[in-house]
């Protein structure tokens, strides 16, 4: 009797130790309107001060991983937080809203992760970022590493103009949770491009120069009509519907300057980073809704690694400096009024006068999944676009529709069409309808339905059923094309 008291008393303390290491929190953080109450168990080397529901944390750590919990809600509060080492932050059904700046800020050294576990629901929200001096513009706004994990739901809305969704100086990696991304305020400002040019000055209205705007008169009367957003996923009502109003006018276009293209300054962008934005599984969808505010953009590359990926956005929906990977995910990439996908290891500009060849530099590279890349706004404007750099092709399914420029730049060429790959130049696209690939038995190869309408579209088509030497047909309503891949890339017109 005795022996069996003792090994019970010795598995409820077991118990009791294992839900201590697995659920105990260096800091507790609780909101609760306008007040935040903090629970701190870890003191040495962190300091912690609160001021409504505005809470600071400095930990000098820097070989232990602090841990957070943060829970309740707020319509007015933050986290502004600065480490020396790793720090790990877990929401637990939290709901926080800043009136001005990041509701999270990470002056951080090191990688933050941020968890939503499993059956958790929380929300970000900024609703202002006016004051860009001593305030970040973003929801979620950090100096150095963001990881995002968990299999529960977080999502991040801006709604103040030139309020971003998330941004880093660094890496931005996405595993495993549901995330929900939607900005929907207007520029706060542009910048315009400059080029030290010594004295010289351009002869006056030759260009638009600095202090010069060119008004945008709102959205243009696309192809097919204007967008209908009632044909992507809902969320819960956090982002603008079909038939809703967006906020204010639409911003004035750039200022040009000499030789170069216009930078936004605090454009709202979805995710934003200085460094990589690595998706390596997930679902995330990201909504934007004014000119300049691109859906993910990295800096240094954007690579798709696995997950569900549903981006649409008035400017380009994927964005980067440097190469674009698709390797695994399902991505579908939809611009109203720019490239879908957009490369740009050329920095937009043509190669030297004369040379109307690509570069064997790779903008673009395709390894398997799904892409899905659509412009509606027309020509210049593509569905793939990299300038002039390369695109490597070497699996999955690819539709892009897009104005196209020719059928140079961004097309790949035999040698970077590992997978057999076909522009279909003159496609015509009728909305909802669908677009049917099949071989010559009349088998379907693949089947794409195009949210609008598109005249003579410059499709990029690739498929791992395509084979060297065979032959397929297209079809859709009052277009049909029947080709042969008698090369890996076949241009048909």
């Amino acid at each position: 009797m005795l022996n069996k008291t003792l090994k019970s008393i010795f598995i409820l303390f077991l118990g009791a130790m294992m839900s201590g290491i697995g659920h105990a929190q260096d800091i507790t953080v609780t909101y609760n309107g306008s007040k935040a109450k903090i629970k701190q168990s870890l003191k040495d080397s962190v300091t912690v001060t609160v001021n409504g529901a505005t809470v600071n944390i400095d930990s000098r750590y820097e070989g232990h991983k602090l841990t957070l919990l943060l829970k309740g809600q707020s319509n007015d509060g933050q986290l502004i937080m600065k480490n020396q080492g790793k720090v790990k932050v877990t929401l637990s059904n939290l709901s926080l809203t800043s009136q001005e700046g990041a509701p999270f800020h990470f002056k951080n050294k090191k990688k933050v992760e941020i968890k939503a576990p499993k059956g958790t629901e929380n929300t970000l929200t900024i609703t202002a970022c006016n004051d860009t001096v001593n305030h970040k513009a973003a929801t979620i706004w950090a100096k150095g590493k963001l990881l995002f994990t968990g299999k529960g739901k977080l999502n991040i809305v801006a709604t103040g103009d030139g309020c971003r969704g998330i941004k880093s100086k660094k890496d931005i990696t996405i595993e495993e949770l549901t995330l929900n991304v939607t900005t929907s305020g207007n520029n706060l400002g542009i910048k315009p491009f400059t080029m030290p040019m010594g004295d010289f000055k351009m002869p006056e209205g030759a260009f638009p120069m600095q202090g010069d705007s060119i008004k945008f008169p709102g959205p243009p009367n696309f192809p097919g009509g204007q967008p209908d957003f009632s044909k992507f996923p809902p969320m819960g009502g956090m982002h603008p519907e079909s038939g809703d109003t967006i906020k204010g006018d639409f911003p004035e276009m750039p200022t040009m300057g000499f030789g170069g293209k216009h930078k936004y300054y605090s454009s709202a962008k979805g995710i934003a980073s200085k460094g990589k934005v690595i998706i390596n599984s997930g679902d995330i969808t990201v909504r934007t809704f004014t000119a300049g505010a691109e859906g993910i953009e990295g800096k240094e590359g954007v690579i798709f690694n696995g997950g569900n990926v549903d981006i649409m956005c008035m400017d380009d929906a994927v964005n980067a400096n440097a190469c674009i990977e698709f390797n695994g995910a399902n991505v579908m990439a939809y611009s109203t009024g720019n490239d879908a996908v957009d490369a740009n290891l050329n920095n937009g500009f043509f190669p030297p006068f004369g040379e109307n060849k690509q570069s064997d530099e790779v903008a673009i590279v395709i390894r398997g999944g799904k892409v899905f890349a659509w412009s509606q706004v027309g020509s210049p404007e593509e569905g793939i676009d990299c300038d002039f750099a390369s695109i490597v092709i070497e699996g999955g399914t690819v539709f892009s529709v897009g104005g196209g420029m020719g059928e140079l730049p961004s097309v790949p060429t035999n040698k970077t069409a590992k997978q057999p790959t076909a522009v279909l130049v003159g496609l015509n696209i009728v909305k909802d309808e669908p677009i049917i690939i099949c071989d010559t038995s009349g088998k379907v190869i693949d089947t794409v339905t195009i949210p609008f309408s598109f005249n003579r579209s410059a499709s990029l088509v690739s498929s791992p059923a395509f084979k060297s030497g065979a032959t397929y047909t297209v079809k859709t309503q009052g277009y049909e094309k029947t080709f042969t891949f008698t090369e890996n890339f076949t241009i048909v017109r």
